[in-house]
């Protein structure tokens, strides 16, 4: 064997410098979802935004905190802070409608304007990537594991990374979250 060769000196160079993994490891945005539209939409568009990821549903004991979550996107969204809605069929059958119904229910009853996506599945096999990433990941109050219910919270930094994660029945305005978003909102 010629040790010598360029070609060969090259890829041996090249496996001694490669890194072992990605630098970057998968971000909730770097998927794509579709909107409550159909359109999709990719998730990165929101990088350098504080982003507050939910599952919603709109018949469950917890959706009268759309009304929270629609003034805390008000309220921030001019500092980049952006709600991003999932609506969600696993528990209890709470969120039954169509992706149209659901538009019209969040638009009518509650003034909603942050963006929705169609619905998705956040627990078992057949969940979305983008959930299957949020819950295997280790954050605080919350820690990592299954939705528990419709309305658990994410809040993923402007680099992308999840900073935060909070219960269901964490209301929109607690001061626990809003002070994540704001930590967030100053980095």
């Amino acid at each position: 064997m010629n040790w010598g060769h360029p070609l060969l000196m090259a890829g041996i160079v090249a496996a001694c410098v490669a890194p072992a993994q990605a630098e970057d490891p998968a971000s909730p945005l770097s998927f794509k979802m579709k909107a409550i539209d159909g359109k999709e939409v990719d998730l990165a568009q929101y990088k350098g935004k504080v982003v507050l990821m939910v599952n919603v549903a709109s018949k469950c004991g917890l959706t009268p905190q759309y009304e929270g979550l629609e003034s805390l996107y008000e309220k921030y969204k001019d500092k980049g802070v952006v709600v991003l809605g999932f609506p969600c069929n696993q528990f209890g059958g709470q969120e039954p409608g169509t992706d149209a119904e659901i538009a019209e229910f969040c638009a009518k009853d509650y003034g909603v304007k942050f963006p929705l996506f169609s619905k998705v599945e956040v627990n078992g096999k057949n969940a979305a990537p983008l959930y299957k990433l949020l819950t295997a990941t280790d954050t605080k109050p919350k820690t990592k594991g299954a939705i528990s219910w419709n309305f658990e919270k994410f809040v993923i930094g402007k680099n992308g990374a999840i900073a935060a994660r909070f219960a269901p029945g964490t209301e929109p305005d607690a001061k626990d979250l809003v002070a994540a978003i704001e930590a967030e909102v100053t980095k």
